[in-house]
């Protein structure tokens, strides 16, 4: 293939574009791929770093950020120049951010779980001692360490190496920046206009199979240990349900900076230019006339000097044109509104999937992993059924710019009536003594620290910082095995039992014993159900609202002029990423932190991720967000749609009329003479040359 590409004057050029859509198809995958395992990694960032949501918003909107930097150079100068090798040069930047992302894994220690039981030096290995600490006070095990001390620990922590994720994820941003705009607008300018739709499904639908690989992959690797190979695996106390785990995160950024460094080759060796493809009507036909209406509505084929005259453009004189270019695409009423449409929803949308597998692992209690499971087995691929459906439609039915929003706006609308919907599905809080319930079994609205303490914990003196969860056999789970005060143990590693828990026997319903086990309760059997209608009202959700992208796209393109194009498309990315990617998750994730009950605790003191929330204050006010933004946006569509017809009822009313104006001249110069006079050229200076037959 690397052969057929460097002499494209021997292949036809209806070759070499299909092997270009195959190349964006792989890139797209490639991108698609690091991109949704950057999410689907986004807790166990998190637990890593002891970090709260807010912070982990900023690291995951630093992709977005590095698009602002050079998207609109880009889209605009990478039209006139090389656009393949461009994209080239880009997924080239996108792998070493992979790789600098990965990179803290291998500056810091092994993790090290917060727990109320004492590690051994170098090892996860828990020292058995009695949980009910009964000669020690609470400022003892509460006291925070002097400043020397605790510059010293984080230091040896490594608490800041999150910066280099955030610089990692920055340089993804940057180099995805020219994938979309110029090669979309690379396929659009060289291929038949009735195909163009038809590619950009293809690619879209591939490049869903890379979220669908990057969640499988997340979801395999948070079952894993972060430190695997450099521990002692029998000797770590917590499972992958924990809120504590933390998987190998890091792994999964080198898998994915392999398969973007292998995406990036063949687009060295395409052309600049093709010659564009001409429509069946344009094969049928072949007549003169007919190649002046391509050239009115679409990109003319280039001379062989075209490209000559192409290199002999300047930089200074492109940069003079990029503000008339601007206004020119700007004073489009459509083009802004689409703009203002796309920002809402992708608002929305961004907020959802970043923390979509918390929501799940609060509301609904499911593991990290199952959660980023479901996401990549069964959201994703009902979006790659609906985004080729959508393509289809419009192929089949041949729609116009009309036909694409009315379809666009009816996908919308019935995707938002099934969200809503599920804000109706949960369910209850998890039972946790001193937190969503009181020792007795009540449940309580408040929550302070003097909850956590009760007359059957009194006098064991425990930290109230700790969060070390034990579970009763009556399903209420307790913050640490001291605050349930308990007072021996039995048994090993992840099989230690704590026996004779005095907190056990106060609850309103008896345990069969005293005795707890690591690790919180799971949820009740009426929560599994509850989860099943959701993941199905979640699924067809997903597949209704993919029909309508590829009609959106559509709109989109056919609402600028042909040479804006690229500008276009760029703007729309810079816009839609600045002010759609970065804000959503840092204000998503601070009003999720508002509903937090229990912080985890530093190493080095601090607060730090969050182990439980109230998860029906984190359904209402993150599922109530998601609903506002959506209905705000299908009410721009609705707006949207109207001024489209609109638009399009004045275009027919204007050929029409330029119509009927050709027929009475036509008549006229019939009847004088017997001549007719024929306008052979469309310049404004060739308009005077006739001929007369």
């Amino acid at each position: 293939s690397f052969i057929l590409l460097k002499s494209p004057k021997t292949y036809s050029s209806v070759c070499i574009l299909q092997l270009f859509l195959v190349s964006m198809a792989f890139v797209y995958f490639a991108k698609a791929f690091g991109g949704a395992y950057m999410k689907s990694s986004i807790t166990q960032i998190e637990r890593r770093f002891d970090i709260p949501s807010s912070l982990i918003g900023v690291i995951d909107g630093s992709f977005e950020m590095g698009n602002l930097l050079v998207v609109a150079f880009v889209s605009y100068f990478g039209a006139k120049l090389h656009r393949p090798r461009l994209i080239g040069m880009g997924v080239l930047i996108m792998a070493t951010g992979c790789f600098l992302t990965a990179l803290p894994h291998f500056f810091q220690g092994p993790y090290k779980y917060e727990t109320s039981m004492s590690h051994s030096t170098g090892s996860n290995d828990s020292v058995r001692i009695l949980p009910c600490l009964s000669k020690h006070n609470v400022t003892d095990t509460d006291e925070t360490p002097d400043h020397e001390a605790l510059k010293a620990c984080e230091k040896a922590a490594g608490s800041s190496m999150w910066i280099y994720v955030f610089l990692g994820n920055m340089l993804r941003g940057i180099g995805e920046t020219p994938i979309m705009p110029l090669g979309v607008s690379y396929l659009d300018d060289f291929s038949a206009p009735e195909n163009t739709a038809f590619y950009l499904s293809c690619i879209h639908t591939v490049g869903i199979l890379g979220p669908m690989v990057g969640f499988m992959l997340g979801s395999f690797l948070a079952k894993v240990y972060v430190d695997v190979g450099f521990v002692d695996l029998e000797a770590i106390t917590i499972t992958h349900k924990d809120s504590r785990w933390v998987g190998a995160w890091w792994l999964g950024f080198i898998i994915t900076g392999i398969v973007m460094l292998m995406s990036s080759i063949p687009f060295w060796f395409f052309p600049k230019s093709l010659p564009k493809q001409r429509s069946k009507e344009e094969e049928e036909t072949n007549t003169e006339l007919d190649t002046v209406a391509e050239q009115e509505n679409f990109i003319p084929e280039q001379e062989p000097n075209h490209e000559e005259q192409e290199k002999d453009v300047s930089l200074v004189e492109l940069a003079k044109d990029f503000i008339p270019s601007l206004k020119r695409l700007f004073s489009s009423s459509i083009y802004s509104m689409l703009i203002l449409t796309y920002l809402v929803a992708v608002n929305g949308f961004i907020g959802m999937i970043t923390f979509k597998p918390k929501y799940m692992e609060q509301v609904f209690g499911q593991a990290a992993s199952r959660a980023i499971f479901f996401i990549g087995a069964l959201n994703l691929p009902a979006v790659a059924l609906g985004i080729i459906t959508g393509g289809f439609l419009l192929k089949h039915f041949k729609w116009g710019s009309v036909g694409a929003a009315r379809m666009a706006i009816a996908a919308t609308c019935g995707s938002f009536c099934l969200l809503f919907c599920q804000i109706f599905i949960y369910c209850d809080n998890a039972e946790v003594a001193g937190l969503t319930v009181s020792y007795q079994g009540v449940p309580q609205v408040s929550y302070n620290k003097e909850t956590l303490v009760s007359q059957c914990n009194m006098g064991c003196s425990c930290s109230l910082k700790h969060w070390d969860p034990v579970c009763a056999h009556n399903g209420v789970t307790y913050a640490s095995p001291c605050l349930a005060g308990c007072q021996s143990t039995t048994g090993t590693s992840k099989n230690m039992v704590f026996n004779n828990c005095t907190c056990v026997g106060e609850t309103m319903t008896p345990a069969v014993n005293m005795s707890t086990v690591l690790g919180q309760c799971p949820r009740d059997s009426n929560c599994d159900s509850s989860f099943k209608i959701y993941m199905a009202l979640s699924v067809i959700g997903s597949f209704i609202s993919a029909v309508g992208g590829t009609p959106g796209y559509i709109v989109l393109l056919r609402s600028i002029a042909p040479d804006l194009k690229s500008l276009a498309l760029g703007m729309q990315t810079l816009i839609v990423r600045t002010l759609g990617g970065i804000p959503p998750p840092i204000y998503f994730g601070a009003l999720i932190d508002q509903t937090c009950l229990k912080w985890g605790t530093k190493q080095c003191g601090g607060r730090g991720a969050c182990r439980l929330y109230d998860s029906n204050a984190f359904r209402m006010r993150f599922m109530g967000l998601v609903l506002g933004l959506y209905f705000l946006s299908n009410s721009l569509w609705g707006v949207l749609y109207f001024k489209i017809v609109k638009r399009e009822k004045k275009l027919a009313l204007r050929n029409q009329a330029k119509e009927e104006k050709e027929e009475a001249n036509g008549a006229a110069n019939r009847a004088t003479n017997g001549h007719a006079t024929i306008c052979v050229a469309e310049c404004p200076e060739d308009k005077n040359r006739e001929s007369t037959i």
